[in-house]
């Protein structure tokens, strides 16, 4: 393209390249969620539905873009983490983060209906990012304990707070109740009081969501009637503990930095 007089403008772009040869987790939360859940009336304090249509859209990003080779999710908020050799967009910021939010809202909205059939999308939803860098695999892995652990510690609170609201209890009474409470208090609440053994509810409620490229029987044809499967990697949702190594273990290749 020719040079012009007005080129000069491109010297006010700021460089916002993450530094190479790190880990990088774009982190996307959704934004004034509390209002959208409540336009769309979901269940409190987890709607499956809802968690489900967050998967997808994960799902939709990672299959997309090849060097995102894993995901974790809770709530409204989904993290993705870009291998360490990656150059996608040179590694700018602005860029992974605009493209990874974008991304996940158009596949939210072309999926609403898939999972909530009989609720019409009152408005369009929008999610934030924002990009980090981590030096060191252990201290990536300590990001998504961080997150894991908040996932629990979040969920057992409102799991005893919407129980107490559903009782009759005023949010102000549930919350005093709550204040300063430990985990076993928490979990004897729930046992004596509503016949909840918080360790049965859904995985999905109590670990989040995980997102990663896993080889997989898939039927790629059919032959007199036969389905012939072969194994190709794609992306699965699973919900495991992510804080001890078994999990990366097993799974080696995720943080490869291949």
């Amino acid at each position: 393209m020719a040079n012009s007089k007005y080129e000069y403008v491109k010297d006010f772009e700021v460089n916002d390249n993450i530094l190479p040869h790190t880990w990088i987790v774009i982190r996307i939360d959704g934004r004034a969620f509390t209002k959208f859940s409540q336009a769309h009336q979901f269940q409190k304090p987890n709607d499956l539905q809802a968690l489900l249509l967050m998967n997808a859209s994960a799902v939709a990003v990672v299959e997309d873009l090849a060097d995102v080779v894993f995901a974790y999710g809770v709530s409204d908020e989904y993290s993705f983490v870009l291998r360490k050799t990656s150059t996608l967009y040179q590694r700018r910021a602005s860029k992974l983060i605009s493209v990874i939010c974008s991304l996940f809202a158009s596949s939210y909205v072309m999926n609403w209906g898939k999972y909530f059939p009989e609720t019409k999308l009152q408005y369009a939803p929008a999610f934030d990012g924002r990009a980090v860098c981590y030096p060191s695999e252990s201290i990536l892995r300590d990001y998504l304990s961080w997150r894991q652990v908040d996932c629990h510690i979040n969920n057992q609170y409102n799991t005893c707070f919407w129980n107490l609201v559903g009782s009759g209890k005023s949010t102000a009474e549930s919350q005093n109740m709550l204040k300063g409470t430990t985990a076993d208090v928490k979990n004897n609440l729930l046992f004596d009081t509503f016949k909840i053994n918080y360790n049965d509810l859904p995985q999905i409620f109590r670990k989040g969501s995980i997102v990663y490229r896993k080889k997989v029987e898939k039927v790629v044809k059919v032959e007199d009637g036969q389905e012939i499967k072969r194994l190709r990697s794609c992306a699965v949702v699973e919900h495991e503990d992510i804080i001890r190594d078994n999990f990366w273990t097993q799974y080696p290749y995720i943080l490869g930095g291949k």
